[in-house]
């Protein structure tokens, strides 16, 4: 029996007859990747000399009412009005970019493809998903920009990481349809978020888990094998041999795993939740702030240097109950802007969103970036995007796009406004930004201009 026969059945019988768990079987078949970010053969630092580089695209739905939210001026003398005053703090690390245009169009209604092109850039499939009055469509044609630059980050040992993206939502339904997935990891591969804080616990820290508990199998393995090994013939006790081999060296991979974790700053434990947080409408706050919380702890661990944070869902009914407000706001969002009431509770939607980047961006400033000098806010730069500009129209003209933090070298402090330019070209300069020089994204006709100018 050949060595590689050996690796591929002999040894996931072996581990399984000692009654290793079937999540750690992968675990452990997958060496050197023992929940750690990268081999320590690479010398223990993960692109060594070159700083890490993170992004995180966070989604809110149903447009912003402009007149609260955009800022008036242009350049770096700019004053954030009420929807995003909660930024004030961050204002010099912030980039408000207005005139960016999602312009893809074919099947679908403007929810559909406001989300559904959103992060690709392209046209949805024709399919059997209907919304308005507009063609039904289904799933995007292509991969989104987060995965594309994910995929780009994990074909690089130096930037590889255990996960490549994580996907947290906050009351995101569990159905599947085009209104519900933003990111896309290819044609017709739509990616579900994970908004339940606990099942994203286990997906991030379950590994660590059955690590323990293969230490404490080996130990007793070692010990087996010897009382085994007196009383088999000479060709089992070769075969034996080779899972002693096995079990040495998985063992000598599990401390490098612990020695390389303890060394780049990994070795932290597992956050703690606290119990019994329903997965509804009335704790979306708290829900949203234990996510928020998990997906700095795994950046900060190097789990993923690719995140999405997606709340609701295109067409989203969130009734915000905790802000006085009691209408869905989808329903609220199709008001005329005539009744001021109505635009006084969205521009308050839309602020208490701002509210919750401003805790994401604040927990990246006061996170040491692991390793080396300054913040994790130095090394990310957080994109908070919408699928429409104005719900009532249905426009997505003007897509909301601020950007915070110093992942990418722009240049931020300031306001730019630009002239209904393709929003495929800000995706292309995400991607440039994190070294992928695409020549185009998505849909090539939209990015005949080249990467979106003025961010450098």
């Amino acid at each position: 029996m050949t060595r590689s026969l050996i690796d591929s059945v002999n040894r996931r019988q072996f581990l399984r007859n000692l009654g290793v768990s079937a999540a750690a079987l992968p675990f452990l078949m997958g060496l050197p990747s023992l929940g750690f970010a990268a081999d320590p053969g690479t010398g223990g630092t993960k692109g060594k000399g070159k700083r890490k580089q993170r992004l995180i695209v966070m989604f809110s739905p149903n447009g912003v009412v402009p007149k609260t939210f955009w800022p008036d001026q242009e350049g770096a003398d700019f004053a954030l009005k009420e929807s995003l005053a909660p930024l004030e703090p961050f204002k010099k690390r912030m980039l408000s970019l207005y005139g960016v245009c999602n312009k893809i169009n074919g099947d679908g209604d403007g929810h559909m493809r406001g989300i559904g092109c959103l992060l690709t850039g392209i046209e949805l499939f024709p399919g059997n998903i209907q919304g308005g009055s507009d063609t039904p469509a289904g799933w995007s044609k292509g991969i989104s920009i987060d995965q594309e630059i994910a995929k780009f980050l994990q074909a690089k040992p130096e930037t590889r990481t255990r996960f490549g993206s994580l996907e947290f939502g906050v009351q995101v339904p569990e159905r599947a349809d085009t209104w519900t997935r933003m990111s896309y990891a290819g044609p017709n591969q739509p990616l579900a978020p994970i908004s339940d804080p606990y099942q994203m616990l286990n997906k991030l820290y379950g590994q660590k888990k059955d690590q323990e508990t293969l230490r404490s199998i080996l130990d007793d393995v070692h010990a087996d094998l010897k009382k085994v090994s007196a009383s088999i013939s000479a060709e089992d006790r070769r075969l034996l041999d080779q899972h002693a081999t096995f079990v040495r060296d998985t063992e000598k991979q599990l401390a490098d795993s612990a020695a390389f974790d303890a060394k780049s700053g990994n070795a932290h434990q597992p956050p703690t939740l606290p119990a019994g947080v329903r997965n509804d409408n009335d704790r979306m706050p708290e829900l949203s702030r234990l996510q928020i919380d998990l997906m700095i702890d795994s950046m900060q661990a190097d789990f993923a240097r690719v995140a999405t944070l997606q709340y609701t869902q295109s067409v989203g009914g969130a009734k915000m109950k905790w802000l006085g407000i009691n209408e869905g706001h989808h329903h609220l969002s199709h008001e005329p802007d005539e009744k001021q009431d109505v635009q006084d509770q969205l521009t308050k939607i839309n602020k208490w969103y701002a509210e919750e980047l401003a805790y994401l961006v604040k927990k990246l400033q006061n996170t040491p970036e692991p390793g080396s000098k300054g913040s994790m806010l130095d090394n990310t730069l957080v994109v908070w995007t919408n699928e429409l500009g104005k719900g009532n129209s249905h426009t997505r003209d003007n897509i909301p796009f601020i950007c915070l933090g110093g992942g990418l070298d722009w240049k931020m402090g300031r306001s730019l406004k630009y002239k209904k330019v393709p929003h495929n070209r800000l995706l292309m300069a995400l991607a440039h930004g994190l070294g992928h020089r695409l020549e185009t994204f998505g849909n090539p006709e939209m990015c005949k201009d080249g990467v979106l100018d003025g961010l450098v």
